[in-house]
């Protein structure tokens, strides 16, 4: 193992930091005035050579860089990797937003580890982290302390992996996190509006790991006790690598030859049939071996882990977290992203949901994965015994939040399924979308000693509630006062292409809503959130969606959400190449800031003065034109299934008997 190195330079407080520490424990240094619990300074992974020391060290085995500051938290992934190693006997250190622009002392100043460099983007695509949908520079970051920006740089991971690479070029760098995860292959960059190779050829990375890491890191610290062995890496699944052709004649016969980069450089099509063979393979519970050329190379991408068992990701979240942002973070100012969940619980990982623009599914993988009772309720307890709670858990839920449980009736079916929705166009009829198991834990969470009140915050999915009691659950006993959900949008062919459930459902939750609060005597808003300038979506589409909410419904929106086409999702797809890959319809899309601007600008009053940039309600038929060959496809058989006993004609959307 190697020393640990001295560095160029301390901070002209690093040593202040250090000192102030001994004496203070963790609350003292991030809430003054508040109650303390007992945290030493080495309850937190090193970050520095004084705390490494501080422990006693002298040598380490991996070390991590993160685009993120270290919140010791288990919604951050920096903090999970490096806590899941640390249970596989590794000693891990973590450099947190290291400076890039200097003479590199943050990246020399631990030396090299004995076994890998670990490095992440964060818990945000970076290029999402910097900037809006029209592509201007954000002013702040929600993951640096004091939530101020330009503490990461663009391309997080490819900037951290060169500069190690150059400083280190014996040593093994493996990236992992969404940024990685999500540029695992050829992939649209909204940001340069162009295609890019896997973040493995633009790096220079050893080794990817896509996904959540909570099965793939432990197998990686398992496969490497005796030292650093890249052909064993390469075996385990849910990892991507570049490989030459002799590698290639060794894979399994069943791999699947996607286009190559170049290919698709040349040809939209090409990439598009890239991404539905993706999407198909990263939804399946046995999925086949990816195989995409790149000049010379190839990268190849293993099949992932079937599923993370209960008992492993129990494990996870029991791991001796803080929960705490790092001292080093004293008087820098809050962690906006960890004051939204630093009293919230996770419950499940997953969303069969499939929504086009998202990439939970992507990254977290269709079949949900839940924690037991027993895990969330001990973490609700350790929530409660935090020095500056008030009995209000911020947030009890997960990517969808009503989705705990969830899942195939029939497993063998959910074998051979290959839908990248189990909601959309319709419900699957295999879907087990029983209630009581959640219903049942929220039961037993708002009878834990010290919670007042446990609201779901997470987005919920109002297409899975038939029969079930869940929306009165909700609005009596777990809502502040406010229920946020998302129907997106307002028209059949936009929520189509979305993947997303008919208005009708919604029109249905809003009068369910509204009955409950009246019964209950509650003065509580629903607040819906939508998506402009979604491929398929014309400025005809977002007048008749301003018509309906805000005349029909009266709803005063908050937000309408500009979209911002993200690396491997199907609505970046379809903006990058026009069509619907799974189709090939031509998709309308609005692609200049002026187009975008004015379907936005039926929703905040905005009136033109002198020569207006903003349009009027009013529009020209040239404004409004698609394409010629772009047809709207209503979504038939998606419409929303009437309640027993109910009068279909009764329910908007619905114009005959199902």
């Amino acid at each position: 193992m190697a020393k640990v190195g001295i560095p160029f330079d301390f901070d002209a407080e690093s040593s202040y930091f250090y000192r102030k520490i001994a004496t203070l424990t963790a609350h003292d240094t991030h809430t003054p005035g508040r109650k303390s619990s007992a945290y030493k300074p080495t309850d937190w992974l090193p970050t520095s050579v004084k705390e490494v020391r501080a422990r006693g060290w002298d040598e380490f085995d991996v070390i991590l860089f993160s685009g993120d500051a270290y919140i010791d938290h288990p919604s951050f992934g920096a903090a999970v990797i490096g806590r899941l190693l640390e249970a596989e006997g590794l000693r891990v250190a973590i450099v947190p937003q290291p400076n890039w622009k200097d003479d590199l002392r943050d990246f020399r100043k631990l030396g090299r580890p004995r076994l890998f460099f670990g490095v992440s983007g964060g818990a945000m695509d970076s290029m999402v982290n910097h900037y809006t949908a029209n592509k201007r520079l954000r002013s702040d970051d929600a993951y640096t302390a004091g939530g101020k920006a330009g503490f990461r740089p663009d391309y997080v991971v490819t900037v951290y992996t060169r500069i190690l690479k150059q400083l280190y070029p014996d040593t093994p760098v493996i990236i992992g996190g969404i940024e990685a995860s999500l540029r695992r292959t050829t992939h649209y960059d909204y940001w340069s509006d162009s295609l890019k190779p896997s973040v493995l050829v633009e790096s220079g990375a050893d080794l990817l790991t896509y996904g959540m890491g909570d099965k793939t890191m432990p197998e990686i610290a398992r496969a490497m006790r005796g030292g650093y062995n890249l052909n064993l890496l390469r075996k385990l699944p849910q990892v991507a690598y570049l490989a030459s052709h002799k590698q290639i004649e060794t894979l399994p016969e069943n791999r699947i030859m996607l286009h190559s980069f170049e290919r698709c450089l040349k040809d939209k099509k090409a990439f598009g049939e890239n991404f539905v063979r993706i999407e198909t393979e990263s939804n399946r519970m046995q999925a086949a071996t990816l195989v995409e050329p790149v000049g010379d190379r190839f990268v190849v991408v293993n099949p992932p882990y079937p599923s993370i068992s209960e008992t492993d990701l129990d494990r996870s979240f029991a791991l001796p977290y803080t929960r705490l942002p790092h001292p080093r973070y004293n008087g820098k100012g809050d962690i906006p992203a960890w004051e939204m969940i630093k009293h919230s619980v996770n419950i499940h990982r997953g969303c069969f949901g499939g929504c086009s623009f998202c990439t939970i599914s992507a990254h977290q993988g269709k079949f949900i994965n839940s924690r037991s009772e027993r895990s969330i309720l001990a973490e609700v307890e350790r929530v409660t015994r935090m020095p500056d709670f008030k009995g209000y858990l911020s947030d009890v839920g997960a990517p969808s939040a009503n989705m705990y449980r969830m899942g195939g009736r029939d497993r063998e079916l959910c074998r051979k399924c290959r839908r990248p929705s189990c909601l959309h166009p319709k419900m699957c009829p295999n879907l087990d979308n029983d209630h009581r198991p959640l219903l049942a834990l929220y039961e037993k969470i708002r009878a834990v000693k010290g919670v007042k009140k446990a609201f779901v915050g997470s987005g919920i999915r109002y297409d899975l509630f038939d029969e079930s009691p869940y929306l009165d659950t909700v609005v009596k006993y777990h809502t502040s006062g406010r229920l946020k959900v998302a129907p997106e949008h307002t028209e059949d062919a936009v929520l189509k292409l979305m993947r997303k459930p008919p208005f009708a459902l919604f029109e249905r939750l809003t009068a369910d809503f509204q009955r409950i609060c009246r019964r209950e005597g509650l003065p509580y808003q629903l607040i819906p959130y939508f998506i402009s300038s979604h491929p398929g979506c014309t400025e005809r589409d977002m007048r008749s969606l301003s018509e309906k909410v805000l005349g029909k419904l009266h709803f005063n929106l908050e937000q309408v959400q500009d979209l911002t086409p993200t690396p491997m999702t199907l609505s970046s797809v379809m903006f990058y190449t026009g069509e619907n890959p799974y189709t090939h319809e031509k998709v309308y899309v609005a692609r200049s800031q002026e187009e975008k601007r004015r379907q936005k600008s039926y929703f905040f009053n905005e009136k033109p003065t002198g020569n207006p940039t903003v349009p009027e309600r009013r529009t020209t038929a040239r404004q409004e034109r698609a394409p010629k060959n772009y047809r709207p496809n209503g979504d038939r058989t998606s419409a929303p299934r009437p309640r027993k006993g109910e009068n279909p004609r009764t329910i908007p959307g619905i114009k005959r008997k199902r």
